[in-house]
């Protein structure tokens, strides 16, 4: 801790990357990441950390490109990209139609964020999935490498549908991590241990890259004990996989949606905007010192 530190000081620093990011650049990964956000349970923060943390990074100078795998398009929403049914998206993407390249739209959060939003459509799309030939690699398929080089983006996000359907096992199939949003609440750990074995089957039989990289800890209230109690319990089951930033329970994260914005453009002074940009800055550093994949055989 350097001399003249105070709580006030270091918050002033926060606000100052939030609101002049071009002074506090973050940096790249030493390979492209693609990052499926899931957990099968509902209203624990997953498209607003997948949306808040891709514009953190995209305006810290990295290419981010969020797919929208929510048959909702909540993250088309945040993210101010068009989702109207006929819009090119990733249900055509999908179903082999359209390259992602024509479904890829420049969002308003942020020059460098790309999203292929998600249509209704994508709502018929776990039944249409069923017949089709290698069913649980479509989206990989799509994600192909030299799709994203021209797109230049150094790290995809996988907005997942809360549930375990086809759908999610795309997104598992096409990403190698996996990032697992977890609230600050009573049921917190419900579920988990269903979505974790249903990692570890897809590890096993269709992607053995995939593994759980991050945990974020999500609705963080300090004026519980409950808050502090899963945090710890967290902490202690996963260690180093926990971001040591705490997203907290914030008004403003979840007012922004509703104007079609992230936090950070919507409230970038808030507490959930400087969460956020902090949560990003974890990944990016983490990124940029991690070894080259395994190529498995590709």
């Amino acid at each position: 801790m350097h001399l003249g530190w105070t709580p006030i000081a270091e918050e002033a620093e926060r606000a100052a990357r939030v609101l002049h990011p071009d002074r506090y650049s973050m940096p790249r990964p030493t390979h492209r990441r693609v990052i499926t956000v899931a957990n099968q349970k509902g209203g624990v923060g997953k498209t607003t950390s997948t949306v808040n943390v891709a514009a953190a990074l995209a305006m810290h100078g990295i290419r981010v490109l969020v797919i929208d795998l929510d048959p909702q398009g909540n993250a088309s929403t945040a993210l101010g990209v068009e989702h109207r049914a006929g819009t090119p998206s990733v249900y055509e993407a999908l179903l082999g139609e359209i390259s992602l390249l024509e479904a890829a739209a420049q969002s308003t959060a942020s020059p460098n964020l790309l999203c292929v939003p998600a249509t209704i459509d994508l709502a018929g799309a776990e039944i249409e999935l069923v017949s089709m030939v290698a069913r649980e690699a479509r989206l990989k398929q799509a994600l192909a490498d030299h799709v994203l080089d021209q797109l230049d983006v150094d790290y995809v996000l996988i907005d997942c549908p809360p549930s375990l359907g086809l759908l999610t096992v795309n997104a598992l199939v096409a990403a190698a991590e996996v990032l697992i949003p977890i609230q600050c609440e009573y049921y917190a750990l419900e579920g988990l241990g269903q979505l974790l074995s249903n990692i570890d089957l897809v590890r096993s039989h269709l992607n053995t890259r995939l593994h759980v990289s991050t945990i974020l800890l999500t609705m963080y209230d300090g004026r519980t004990k409950l808050a502090d109690q899963v945090t710890s319990e967290v902490r202690q089951h996963f260690g180093g996989t926990v971001l040591r930033t705490v997203i907290p329970r914030s008004v403003k994260v979840s007012e922004a949606p509703g104007y079609s914005q992230t936090v950070l453009a919507y409230d970038p002074g808030s507490r959930g905007a400087m969460s956020y940009v902090d949560a990003a800055r974890e990944i990016a550093l983490h990124g940029a010192h991690m070894g080259l994949p395994e190529t498995n055989g590709r």
